[in-house]
């Protein structure tokens, strides 16, 4: 009797192979999830430097001269 509960208790072959399947899915999906995250914070940091660079005013006047167009 204690022989044949012990050999119900050990997952099969194919409930064995699901479970590496799900391994690999989770594992998959955690590296996805996790690239995201990068590329989200990558993002967010280029727009901070964006919105905080500070725009030269006399750039417009200087590049105006060189053409040869006066600014007003």
């Amino acid at each position: 009797m204690t022989a044949a509960t012990l050999h119900l208790a050990v997952p099969t072959h194919t409930e064995r192979g699901l479970l590496r399947l799900a391994d690999r899915l989770t594992a998959y999906v955690e590296h996805r999830v996790e690239r995201r995250a990068q590329r989200r914070t990558l993002a967010l940091d280029l727009l901070r430097e964006q919105q905080a660079r500070r725009h030269d005013p006399r750039a417009v006047d200087h590049l105006l001269a060189q053409v040869g167009v006066p600014r007003r």
